[in-house]
């Protein structure tokens, strides 16, 4: 998503839809599937889930139909830079809905906006404090080439511009049946400009700014 809106998301996220020559960093985004890929197994599911979602990260990355990365970069492309699985940071959440909420267009880092709605805000408990984050939902889901139950979740923390990329990261979530929702940070992921400059991707709003450090998901991209 973004979300387009909307950098998840089952996601072993599927990138890669143009707009304009350029591309959104939201559009599928989801790395759910990590078929024919080798990892290493743990003694618990949450860990593997995590360990499946880096690996289907690192083989879209290295696959050029998928990849972001420029191909002098992806030549030489062996995986990316992640923290350790720490399941800590998978927070149940509980999730109220704002349906009074009103789109807005979110800008992006070029001068495409998307069109977003606030679907609700999400309270949880991370390293030791209550903390909310809201989330979007895209106006147009099928354009973007998103599912109707895509949520996406951008968060800014403190560990950007140090260990992880200064625009923040992007989360994929999907719409619960009722008011909890799993949020699983092993799995925030970079927008694709902070790969390439050629993507356009959503700027996390300001109210998403976590004040701790989520020591968890992919790490700042060496190159850049």
């Amino acid at each position: 998503m973004l979300i387009s809106g909307k950098g998840g998301v089952p996601y072993f996220l599927f990138f890669v839809f143009c707009f304009l020559l350029l591309f959104s960093c939201k559009e599928n985004k989801k790395y759910h599937d990590a078929a024919n890929v080798e990892i290493l197994e743990s003694n618990s599911d949450a860990v593997n889930e995590i360990l499946r979602f880096q690996a289907g990260m690192n083989a879209e990355f290295k696959d050029p139909k998928t990849s972001p990365l420029p191909d002098r970069y992806r030549a030489d492309f062996d995986k990316l830079d992640f923290f350790q699985p720490d399941t800590n940071y998978r927070v149940l959440a509980k999730l109220v809905r704002t349906p009074e909420a009103l789109p807005f267009h979110m800008p992006t880092t070029t001068d495409r906006t998307s069109e977003e709605v606030v679907y609700g805000i999400v309270h949880f408990y991370l390293n030791g404090s209550e903390r909310q984050l809201e989330v979007y939902r895209s106006q147009n889901p099928e354009s973007d080439g998103e599912g109707d139950d895509y949520l996406f979740l951008p968060f800014l923390d403190d560990t950007n511009g140090k260990e992880t990329y200064g625009g923040g990261r992007y989360l994929d979530l999907s719409i619960p049946n009722g008011d909890s929702l799993m949020i699983d940070f092993n799995k925030a992921y970079n927008p694709y400009c902070a790969y390439n400059k050629k993507y356009s991707c959503p700027i996390v709003p300001k109210v998403n700014q976590l004040q701790t450090e989520v020591r968890a998901g992919v790490k700042a991209f060496g190159k850049f």
